[in-house]
């Protein structure tokens, strides 16, 4: 009822503005016939020429600007990409392409919908090097095409999901003259830790099957009959440098952006079921950027369903009204941070005005290995418990468990999570995979629809114990930030204290509810298809140890919010 309650404050506001979106031109044009122009050259600084399709309203006058510039093939429809989810999602279109803009509903409206065949993909000639500052400056190059362009207004706006967030996030470091607002939409932010090596980890599996399905065969120039050494020349090889590369290097600075040079407006909508990819760079580039007008924004849902919602279009649209047409949306007399409080059944909206939230009760819960419990009464006495270490180990052996009473009433878990660790192993090195997840009454697992998987859990970590070196300028209590600049190895047997990064969450376990905490030396159930499989990468033998109680008081520290 609230969602639709909200939805239908939206369109009232939306249609209550529509006449002044053409003020400048018309004002009694509120709907645009479409034109469409297909692969319009772009040039950028040093003579490379990119291919575009700009779809515009077919009237007089300047218009603001949406933008993407990615390597999936500007003319490729959404339908054709990935049939089985266009098939779900809300929003249909003749001119519908995969995590972008739909011009069948954005240029009517009055807007300019442009997108870009990054450089070497599609029909865009060149080498192709993802994420790079090349690629960077190219798409720079852009924004200040369309901004200068007879049917545009200067004001340029990006919109996009996963690779068009990640994109939107480094060229707005740039800050290009014509950009005048962003809607990074489910998108890492930093390369090395929301995608590439969660934790130290290196992520395999997505990342070779992604580059092989969509990335490879769509460069442009490339025959039908190209054999794969032919497919690879001029293509930086993006998951074997993820692989080569285990600590943060060069290669990965290059892809994450300054965040204090990001300036513009922005809305920022992370998803809490996208473990992997698609939420912990929502939350640190909206806390890092210097934005003064900032947003966040995190739902729950499919990956793309959220984006072609009536509801999230109508939310972007509010947002672009109010920055790249100067129409007073109302936008700034709200909080700025809406959240998805979620429930076993559902979730409600809520409004806050900063994160973390100011009225958090940090409450450490402590682990004890002497009967598997999870409690806030108290450390208790020392104890251990063991575990395989081998990454292919059988279930029950690679992990333990640990699990709170059930609660006594509904109790709001919201916000950054720090899982603090006393650990030893008999190997040189440890890997940990931490995973809550909210166990009902009857003992099953309360699981959600989200970005990566059908089935996922309320939220999860990573983390190398040799890469367990921390930064404490970007540190706080609340969220490790790791350095991943060095290596220290574990000494057999030693007890070393580790902080594991988890990734945040919103979840009210309800009266009866249990919270569970499992780790593990391997992936559990419902991180598909973000895991970490690399026999290279994870070989591990021997067994690994979680000390609690006494002087190794391990504990999970959890943002409690307190009922209003």
């Amino acid at each position: 009822m609230r969602l639709h309650l909200q939805i239908l404050l939206l369109v009232a506001g939306c249609l209550a503005t529509a006449p002044a979106q053409a003020a400048s031109e018309d004002r009694t044009a509120v709907f645009h016939a479409m034109l469409a122009e297909k692969d319009v050259p772009v040039e950028t600084e040093d003579g490379t020429v990119l291919s575009a399709n700009v779809f515009r309203p077919d009237a007089p006058g300047r218009f603001p600007v949406i933008m993407t510039m990615g390597p999936y093939p500007k003319d490729i429809h959404f339908s054709d990409w990935s049939p089985e989810a266009y098939e779900k999602i809300a929003e249909k279109g003749p001119n519908m392409h995969w995590e972008t803009a739909n011009p069948d509903w954005w240029v009517p409206q009055g807007y300019v919908v442009i997108r870009v065949d990054r450089r070497g993909m599609g029909k865009s000639p060149g080498d192709v090097d993802l994420l790079s500052q090349r690629e960077t400056r190219d798409f720079r190059d852009a924004i200040e095409w369309a901004g200068t362009q007879p049917w545009s207004n200067g004001k340029v706006g990006l919109l996009g999901v996963s690779y068009f967030a990640m994109t939107q996030w480094r060229v707005a470091a740039l800050q290009p003259d014509h950009l005048a607002a962003i809607i990074p939409w489910e998108g890492a932010f930093d390369t090395y830790r929301d995608a590439g090596r969660h934790g130290g980890i290196f992520s395999n599996t997505f990342a070779f099957g992604w580059f092989k399905r969509r990335i490879v065969d769509h460069q442009s120039g490339l025959d039908a009959d190209a054999t794969d050494a032919e497919k690879m020349e001029g293509l930086v090889p993006f998951p074997v440098m993820l692989k080569k590369t285990p600590l943060e290097t060069a290669f990965y600075t290059e892809r994450t952006p300054d965040a204090s040079q990001i300036n513009v407006p922005l809305l920022s909508a992370g998803n809490w079921g996208g473990l992997g990819l698609h939420l912990r760079g929502n939350v640190e580039g909206f806390t890092g950027a210097a934005s003064q007008h900032k947003r966040l924004r995190m739902h729950t849902g499919t990956h793309i369903g959220p984006f072609y919602s009536l509801e999230g279009r109508l939310e972007q649209k509010r947002f672009f009204d109010h920055w790249l047409k100067g129409i007073d949306t109302g936008l700034e007399q709200e909080p700025p941070i809406k959240l998805a409080i979620r429930r076993s059944d559902g979730f409600d909206w809520r409004y806050e005005n900063e994160w973390p939230l100011a009225r958090t009760q940090w409450t450490p819960f402590y682990l004890d290995a002497a009967n598997g419990s999870l409690t806030a009464a108290g450390a208790g006495d020392a104890a251990e418990i063991s575990y395989r270490a081998d990454a292919d180990a059988a279930d029950g052996e690679a992990r333990v468990v640990f699990s709170t009473p059930p609660f006594e009433a509904d109790t709001e878990i919201t916000g950054p999570v720090n899982l603090k660790l006393f650990v030893s192993s008999s190997s040189d090195d440890m890997d940990i995979f931490a995973i809550v997840r909210n166990i009902g009454p009857s003992g099953e697992e309360v699981t959600f629809e989200g970005a990566n998987n059908p089935q996922s859990p309320v939220t999860a970590g990573w983390l190398r114990a040799s890469q367990r070196k921390t930064d404490p300028a970007r540190s706080t209590p609340y969220r490790p930030f790791h350095s991943h600049d060095e290596v220290q190895k574990l000494t057999s047997g030693d007890v070393v204290p580790v902080e594991v990064e988890i990734w945040p969450t919103s979840m009210v376990f309800e009266k009866g509810h249990r919270l569970v905490l499992e780790i593990a030396s391997r992936d559990g159930k419902g991180l598909r298809p973000f895991l970490h499989t690399d026999e290279s990468d994870r070989g591990r033998s021997g067994t690994n140890t979680v000390h609690t109680g006494g002087e190794t008081r391990s504990h999970l520290l959890l943002p409690v919010i307190p009922a209003r």
